[in-house]
């Protein structure tokens, strides 16, 4: 039986994907701070401690766990929090793997569009394209490079630059679908790249089960979508009034301070590499993933 170890997994796509992979027979573990079930067992990265049990055997690593970006505002506290909470989970990963030879079939982790900053443009990036030099940008450089490390190892590694992921439990798709009415954010320009959370654990199962499937790889639907159009299909969907005049940016700053530059700014990401592997999406346009989203809501 093969053993697959989650980080993060009692998070919104840690549980998805955990059900699948248990559902598909694989042995499921999952490393948390606060351990309650049979298959968890706990780490302290301040510490710099992860029960050993947890790393007996296993075959394969997707480090999902990670502070998130936008549940606080970004102090300069909070800013360190968030860097640490990625890269010194990974070094300490990193660090036991090494110290225990553990011979890891691969290891798969999250990462985010946020690579390419906090900017709305006409370009579409791609994988290709060199990180951002502001806040968003490094902390991805970063947590990447900490990722990368496993390659000294001759270990396997994949790199998922995620986008906004749909599901019908929490999410953004629940921050958006505000009771009333649907109102998009500042001028609305802004793109929203987004990925099925169904699309997004099955690229984390196909790192798993196709050994080529390595390298970085941007994990979003190809069908590109504004502020604007996202907010717009969400209120026909939902059958609620959409109020075409924004939310001021100003009020966002306000409120978010810093933070509000990843609801007022987004560009257009390549996912074209992934789809020249021959990953086909479950979910290819909004519309489609909407119908779902709402259906299961």
């Amino acid at each position: 039986m093969v053993t697959v170890l989650i980080t993060g997994g009692t998070g919104l796509v840690g549980q998805f994907l955990y059900q699948k992979l248990a559902s598909k027979g694989y042995d499921v573990r999952v490393l948390t701070r606060n351990p309650t079930k049979k298959n968890e067992f706990s780490w302290n990265i301040s510490n710099n401690y992860i029960d050993t049990r947890a790393l007996e055997n296993v075959d394969y690593i997707i480090h999902l766990a990670g502070a998130g970006i936008a549940d606080k505002r970004w102090s300069a506290k909070r800013k360190e929090e968030l860097i640490n909470s990625r890269t010194t989970s990974t070094e300490l990963l990193f660090t036991k793997i090494k110290e225990l030879k553990i011979p890891l079939r691969g290891f798969i982790s999250a990462s985010a569009i946020g690579y390419y900053g906090a900017i709305t443009s006409d370009r579409i990036f791609t994988e290709t394209d060199a990180p951002a030099t502001d806040f968003l940008g490094k902390v991805c450089k970063l947590w990447e490079a900490s990722v990368l490390k496993f390659n000294s190892l001759k270990i396997p590694t994949t790199i998922l630059r995620t986008g906004i992921v749909l599901s019908k439990k929490g999410g953004a798709f629940n921050k958006m679908n505000t009771p009333i009415a649907i109102i998009p954010i500042a001028n609305g320009k802004q793109y929203l790249p987004w990925i099925h959370i169904e699309d997004l654990t099955n690229l984390y199962l196909k790192a798993i089960e196709d050994s080529t499937f390595i390298g970085i790889y941007n994990a979003v639907a190809p069908d590109e979508q504004t502020n604007f159009s996202f907010s717009k299909l969400v209120a026909s969907k939902t059958n609620k009034l959409f109020i075409s005049i924004g939310i001021p940016k100003f009020i966002l700053q306000f409120l978010f301070g810093e933070m509000s530059i990843i609801l007022t700014t987004g560009s257009r990401i390549s996912s074209k590499k992934i789809e020249k592997f021959g990953y086909t999406f479950s979910y290819k346009n909004l519309n489609q993933a909407l119908d779902d989203v709402i259906q299961k809501s």
